[in-house]
């Protein structure tokens, strides 16, 4: 499943892995009842609700889309301890390499198993992976029946919030 990336973006979301109709539409997020195209546009990252297949418009909002692992799987709990903490690992090198203001990654269990966080909590994250601050997201599948579309546009706007306040002192340094 290809990266929808660009060097410097604002906000890189990561998700846990493609699901087999992202892997088979090559569009990320792209079950029907996938909840992250109405969380990203409630949430006022997007100014319209964009599909998957709109992907590619991400960049020129200074956004993008990765994943901590890139196999595709029915649910992410085929996925086994050695695949996330291997996608910490890459996750990490890309980060390092592409530079985004923030990584948000979207769902606390990958990330806490991924980057050994056993402790963290959905929202802003100590770590840092070089100038890149890390926040934890909800994650948007229809699985993650707790959070709301509301309740879920609401913590992702936090993140806009905090991304949009951070750009603005960057651009003044």
């Amino acid at each position: 499943m290809p990266d929808v990336v660009a060097d410097g973006l604002r906000v890189l979301f990561c998700g846990i892995n493609p699901g087999l109709t992202t892997a088979a539409t090559g569009h990320h997020f792209a079950r029907p009842g996938n909840r992250f195209w109405p969380v990203l546009h409630l949430s006022g990252f997007t100014p319209r609700l964009l599909e998957p297949a709109e992907q590619d418009q991400l960049p020129a909002l200074g956004l993008g889309i990765t994943n901590v692992v890139a196999r595709a799987t029915a649910r992410a709990d085929e996925l086994t301890a050695e695949e996330y903490r291997e996608g910490g690992r890459l996750l990490t090198a890309k980060v390092e390499r592409l530079r985004p203001r923030w990584l948000a990654v979207v769902g606390i269990t990958a990330y806490r198993t991924a980057f050994g966080e056993r402790a963290a909590a959905v929202g802003p994250q100590d770590r840092r992976i070089g100038g890149t601050r890390i926040w934890v997201l909800p994650n948007p599948s229809g699985l993650n029946a707790h959070w709301t579309v509301r309740t879920m546009a609401d913590a992702y706007a936090e993140l806009r919030l905090a991304a949009e306040e951070s750009g603005g002192a960057e651009r003044r340094r």
